[in-house]
């Protein structure tokens, strides 16, 4: 689009002990991508073609430019190495475009162009290194899908059933986290618009779901910017409307089974929200929300508030497990947390 569990009672935990440290990032772009590879090695992207890496866990960061690309505005990164990485760049027609490189940024690889003026790509996400889906705006009537299966070639996912978009549907390229996978067949994307929606794949994309959630739409600047799952049947998403980012309407929503029912959480303050996610997958607690005003956590959704971390515009989320976190925002920001290791005794998710 263009722009920019609940949990039985039968547990105790301690809230997320957390350290946060605003990295030099030696840039000033405006950041919207982020992915960690390792609690060393992080790769982010932004405006102007830029794109940054750190192999010492944020110590030292280096920016550069992909050559040619200085117009673009890179909305995706997924990294699997300090070598090797995939750029998606967002825009109407020929803006969008994938880039890959395998010898950490000193040759890119243009993978994918897209030619047609009504397209305009989003986000992208992968099962592992060689196979990856991105999701594009809708053109005649359906959203698009990309997949690889080799890592280098994209070709144009055409399922066999794929429900249409609703007219005024979308999705948000804020954050690169519109769309998610898990295991090896599942994938997810989040709309918004019209609609706020999302559509649940369980082989790849061949065939296609879709459920109704309550999150808040209706405008353009409204819906799902930022989807989360930690297995196959619990999931998150996150939005509400960047242009108005402190009305604490409807913005966040969970599913415990699988994305074909979403309910309401209750927990507070619901602010505008351009990216959600897990800390831990591998521990059914822990969350982290950025977004333009504000970054926070919780230990659990059945708090009624959030710990508010910091007071701040930030755009993008990824996690290093066990217990890193990166988020990158305006004018160059990049975010690090170190979370102490949630006690967690009894009960399940």
């Amino acid at each position: 689009m263009r722009l920019p569990c609940l949990l039985p009672a039968l547990l105790s935990l301690c809230c997320l002990a957390q350290e946060h440290t605003l990295q030099d990032s030696h840039s000033t772009e405006n950041l919207r991508g982020v992915s960690a590879v390792s609690a060393k090695v992080v790769w982010a992207s932004g405006t102007h073609g830029t794109y940054l890496r750190t192999s010492d866990g944020g110590k030292t960061w280096v920016a550069a430019q992909v050559p040619g690309a200085e117009a673009l505005d890179f909305r995706d990164v997924e990294a699997f190495s300090r070598d090797e990485a995939y750029l998606l760049a967002a825009g109407p027609g020929e803006q969008s475009r994938i880039y890959k490189t395998s010898d950490a940024g000193k040759t890119w690889n243009l993978q994918f162009l897209n030619h047609d003026p009504k397209g305009f790509y989003d986000c992208m996400a992968f099962w592992d290194r060689t196979h990856g889906i991105a999701l594009g705006d809708p053109v005649n009537g359906k959203f698009e899908l990309l997949a690889t299966e080799d890592g280098m070639h994209w070709n144009a996912l055409t399922p066999t059933m794929l429900p249409p978009a609703i007219d005024g549907e979308g999705a948000f390229a804020a954050s690169g986290t519109c769309i998610t996978v898990q295991d090896d067949a599942n994938v997810w994307f989040g709309t918004g618009g019209k609609a706020a929606r999302v559509f649940r794949s369980q082989d790849r994309g061949r065939t296609w779901t879709v459920a109704e959630t309550p999150i808040v739409h209706g405008t353009e600047s409204s819906g799902i910017f930022s989807i989360s799952f930690r297995d196959a049947i619990h999931g998150l998403i996150a939005g509400g409307d960047y242009r108005h980012p402190e009305k604490g309407e409807a913005n966040l929503a969970y599913t415990e089974d699988g994305g074909v029912t979403w309910k309401l959480a209750g927990i507070h303050p619901q602010s505008y929200f351009s990216a959600i996610g897990y800390v831990d997958p591998s521990v059914p607690r822990g969350l982290l929300a950025v977004g333009s005003t504000r970054a926070v956590s919780s230990d659990t959704l059945l708090r009624d508030k959030w710990m508010v971390l910091l007071e701040t515009n930030l755009n993008a989320l990824s996690f290093a497990p066990p217990w890193d976190a990166w988020a990158v925002g305006a004018k160059g920001a990049i975010m690090h947390w170190s979370f102490g290791q949630m006690n967690v005794r009894g009960g399940k998710n």
